[in-house]
């Protein structure tokens, strides 16, 4: 069962939890909160074992987006991912801010920017990751945090970026005791990155923000990176 689904189950236990203590309290029958910690637990399973999870993280990521701020900070985080990727030529093939979104393009229910990462998987199948690519996807990987830190001051999303990361690191045959030096590395080269093209990373966001596609973002990006290099 996909965590996701986990994460409802548990949420409907403890509501359901709640609701048994308080009641009373509200002359709430507990037949009210059973069959309603049924129907979740039901759906939760059908979720997992039928779309694999993907309803259950349309419901949570839809739930999560009803807060403005929240919008803000995925759009924030997924801009980081996308200038880093053209900065470093590592094709953007689509994004996606919500789950939703990323669904009704035939994606797995995540938002987030997709690449054209046939190369890195070719090199990994064969055992052997040059260097160049490693530290050009682990840069990528690192950027979504690492933006969300310059703008926030903290961080909140960049798990699943971590995981793919140390997954990669695991395959190449890297000590988990050098994962956290390596991510470090990393996110100090997307935060020069960054930094050094902020202007291109505020219009890229405002782009994304409109829903311009990826042509045209990229267009965007490489009118900033021009005028910077005429004022550089």
């Amino acid at each position: 069962m996909s965590k996701t689904a986990l994460n409802l189950i548990a949420i409907s236990v403890f509501a359901m939890t709640l609701s048994v203590l308080l009641g009373p309290l509200i002359n709430l029958s507990l037949t009210v909160p059973a069959i309603a910690t049924a129907g979740i637990l039901g759906l939760a399973t059908l979720d997992s074992f039928t779309w694999q999870g993907q309803g259950a993280t349309l419901l949570l990521d839809w739930l999560a987006n009803l807060d403005p701020k929240h919008r803000a900070r995925v759009l924030r985080h997924e801009a980081g991912h996308f200038l880093v990727a053209y900065l470093l030529a590592i094709p953007v093939t689509g994004y996606a801010l919500s789950a939703w979104e990323a669904y009704k393009q035939g994606r797995a229910a995540y938002g987030g920017v997709a690449f054209d990462d046939l190369e890195l998987s070719a090199q990994i199948q064969t055992g052997i990751l040059s260097a160049q690519m490693l530290n050009r996807y682990g840069t990528v990987w690192m950027a979504g945090a690492v933006a969300e830190d310059l703008v926030y001051g903290n961080v909140e999303g960049g798990a699943e970026d971590r995981e793919k990361l140390r997954t990669v690191l695991a395959q190449i045959g890297r000590s988990p005791a050098a994962y956290l030096q390596q991510e470090r590395a990393f996110a100090l080269q997307a935060r020069t990155l960054l930094q050094a093209h902020w202007s291109a990373y505020e219009a890229l966001v405002a782009a994304m923000e409109r829903g311009d596609d990826v042509a045209s973002c990229c267009t965007i990006i490489e009118q900033y990176c021009q005028i910077a290099s005429v004022n550089g």
